[in-house]
């Protein structure tokens, strides 16, 4: 399915983040990640403010050649060609650059991957859906007589929303519903498979989502990004409840009683600590691994999750923190940046289209607000040490926890800088020759 996390760092076959370089043996899907790009029909969703910007600038350099060569062939600027020359290559430059990275996405990066070969390119949204479960399932079925760690990342339920006509107006909720139909039905098929191969009892399967529903998602007046009830939310950005409180849903007849239901904090990170301990693995003991396992808290031998504190991040900026607190069991949440919802009272951020992590899109909270989860899931209320005797407690309490979380961290470059993320020729995967990328599996074996 979706690896989101990029192919290449300095030529365009060195596969530095792909998956094969970072632990599994076999991957099939999207390098990339799935945008309204990849349709083509939708309003562009990719770095739709920058766009903007890049836009302008082109703009500006377009007008200021004109009015150098209207002055210059008018014999109002003593200006050289050269210099008018230079400038309008420049402008051409930058046009080119800044097209390329988002002009061409659906040609460049909605792509489709069988381990280093690009099967796909650019990918056919409407067959993917039965290739990634056609993979999934023939992978069971090639590893069933040994142990395997299958990880099924699916398009589904994630604008442009690519649904197959069968699921087409299946649901009374739009678009988003039938999506979400679909995706139950690509589950259940999967698990069908489980059953049917008798892994049922020694499949240890975890379903979850990477966050909340995306309210600013809209076509025309139809809104496309799901509800999240009473919880704010912005996207996956930044400790709103909404952006980070998921469906954790756990299967494994064998080992754990149906029906349970377990309401404490945990992590996505804790797969990685689980899945080592299931593997009969120990994790690297030479550096902070900020997951823990999931199986004592599953299994019943612990009541209460190992996170004391949970560190909600957006991009490199550290939003909030929540503080599970052991002898009371009350969840506390401290807010250090909120992003500002546009309307304000909207709880998303329409204008923009997705809340930014920083700039004025922005707001820093000094005191941090402070909220008590156990009492106030919607964050509705910030306290104060007016309305809250132990405000200052736990304040100093938040505050020393992040000192010691942030003096584990080891600073990288920012993957999500403009450089790295304008378009660069050379490290463009490209199934044909370079600029001529254009390839479908089924054609070639045809």
């Amino acid at each position: 399915g979706k690896w989101h996390m990029g192919v290449n760092c300095k030529t365009r076959h060195d596969h530095c983040h792909h998956p094969l370089n970072h632990g599994f043996d076999y991957f099939y899907g999207m390098p990339f990640t799935l945008v309204n790009e990849c349709q083509g029909t939708d309003d562009p969703e990719l770095a739709k403010s920058s766009q903007e910007t890049y836009w302008f600038y082109t703009q500006m350099i377009i007008l200021a050649v004109l009015t150098l060569v209207i002055g210059k062939l008018a014999n109002l600027f003593p200006v050289k060609w050269k210099i008018i020359i230079c400038l309008a290559i420049c402008g051409l430059l930058h046009f080119i650059s800044w097209f390329s990275s988002y002009g061409f996405t659906k040609y460049w990066n909605c792509i489709l991957m069988r381990n280093h070969d690009i099967t796909e390119q650019p990918m056919n949204l409407q067959k993917t859906t039965s290739n990634i479960l056609k993979e999934a399932i023939t992978f069971i079925e090639r590893n069933k007589h040994r142990p395997f760690l299958l990880f099924v990342s699916l398009l589904h339920v994630h604008t442009p929303l690519i649904t197959t006509e069968k699921f087409q107006g299946r649901s009374r909720h739009g678009l988003y519903g039938d999506n979400v139909e679909e995706m139950d039905w690509m589950v259940g098929r999967l698990l069908d498979v489980i059953d049917k191969e008798d892994l049922k009892n020694t499949t240890f399967i975890y379903f979850a989502s990477d966050h909340g529903g995306f309210l600013e998602a809209h076509r025309g007046n139809s809104q496309l990004g799901g509800w999240n009830g009473i919880y704010k939310v912005c996207f996956s950005m930044g400790g709103w409840e909404g952006g980070i409180r998921v469906p954790g849903i756990v299967r494994w007849p064998g080992v754990l009683p149906a029906g349970t239901v377990i309401d404490e904090p945990t992590s996505l990170m804790d797969i990685y600590p689980t899945v080592v301990q299931l593997a009969g693995g120990a994790v690297p003991q030479d550096r902070v691994v900020d997951g823990h396992t999931l199986l004592p808290l599953l299994q019943g031998t612990e009541q209460h999750s190992r996170h004391e504190f949970l560190f909600h991040y957006c991009g490199v900026f550290l939003h909030a923190v929540r503080w599970h607190q052991r002898d009371s069991g009350t969840i506390w949440k401290a807010h250090y940046a909120t992003p500002v919802f546009q309307p304000e009272a909207s709880g998303a951020c329409f204008k923009r289209g997705i809340c930014p992590c920083s700039g004025d899109g922005v707001a820093h909270h000094d005191p941090p607000l402070l909220f008590n989860l156990s009492q106030d899931p919607s964050e509705a209320n910030p306290l104060s040490a007016d309305t809250e005797p132990l405000f200052d407690t736990v304040m100093r309490r938040i505050r020393r926890a992040v000192e010691e979380h942030l003096r584990t961290l080891t600073p990288v470059p920012p993957q999500l800088s403009p450089y790295n993320n304008i378009w660069k020729p050379w490290l463009q995967p490209c199934c044909g020759t370079f600029p001529f990328c254009w390839c479908h599996e089924e054609n070639n074996k045809a």
